[in-house]
């Protein structure tokens, strides 16, 4: 069995109203990333109070967070294409250092 091996990469956790997906998408797909996760009616507190997932009816309401593994060179595009959301909208970025195995699994055809 052929051990997996790792390659550096940075890790985004984008948490967004969920009305504001299709923004934060888009602006990854516009940058080339290879894909992410969302993970919807997220719960929590921060400087705009309690945040309470699982409202029926209305996904737009709810927080949600997008996860996406990138390399160093796409994360300054990225937060740039942020800093003007994040003037007018709630929200936040959470970057960290990650080691991905399977990069096949990465990129775009």
């Amino acid at each position: 069995m052929n051990a997996l091996t790792v390659t550096a990469m940075k890790k985004l956790e984008i948490i967004v109203e969920g009305e504001q997906q299709g923004f934060v998408v888009d602006l990854l797909d516009r940058a080339g990333v290879g894909g992410y996760t969302i993970l919807h009616n997220l719960s929590g507190k921060g400087t705009h109070g309690v945040h309470k997932g699982h409202l029926m009816f209305n996904d737009d309401s709810v927080l949600i967070m997008i996860v996406t593994a990138v390399s160093d060179d796409l994360v300054g595009p990225i937060l740039e294409g942020l800093t003007p959301f994040f003037n007018k909208h709630m929200g936040v970025v959470f970057t960290s250092d990650i080691q991905v195995s399977r990069m096949v699994k990465m990129h775009t055809d």
